[in-house]
């Protein structure tokens, strides 16, 4: 979905800066962090500071889908700033909790599926090898 941006189309688009906090494990992490982020639309540079774990975007983007993008490789990726981040969660509304399956359908799991669908050679080999000693 990265590739499907929306950007404003106004008289006065300016690029802006968008900061991150991103954890960061090596060098590799790095590396990938600048991979991920370099192939969105519209962005002109990233920044990435190992010691400080901070990222920084700059260019013509939604910082919002940048964030979003970068969770798909760091899901602990947050903004540099707290007032981001509230912004955030507001934005996004809470999924319902999953509900379990009504009583009455009842279907088998995948195991005993995968179980009625072997062929009889190989049941043969799968007593054979359980039952030698």
């Amino acid at each position: 979905m990265a590739n499907m941006q929306i950007v404003v189309a106004s008289k006065n688009v300016e690029p802006q800066y968008v900061e991150m906090m991103v954890p960061l494990y090596s060098y590799g992490c790095e590396r990938k962090v600048k991979k991920t982020l370099s192939h969105l639309k519209g962005i002109y540079s990233v920044t990435v500071d190992y010691n400080q774990q901070k990222v920084t975007v700059w260019g013509i983007c939604n910082k919002f889908d940048v964030l979003s993008t970068m969770r798909s490789k760091r899901k602990e990726a947050r903004f540099w700033k707290p007032e981001d981040n509230i912004e955030m969660e507001e934005a996004q509304p809470s999924s319902p909790p999953p509900s379990l399956p009504p009583k009455g359908s009842s279907k088998p799991s995948l195991a005993l599926m995968k179980a009625r669908s072997l062929s009889w050679k190989a049941w043969k080999k799968v007593f054979t090898r359980s039952y030698s000693f």
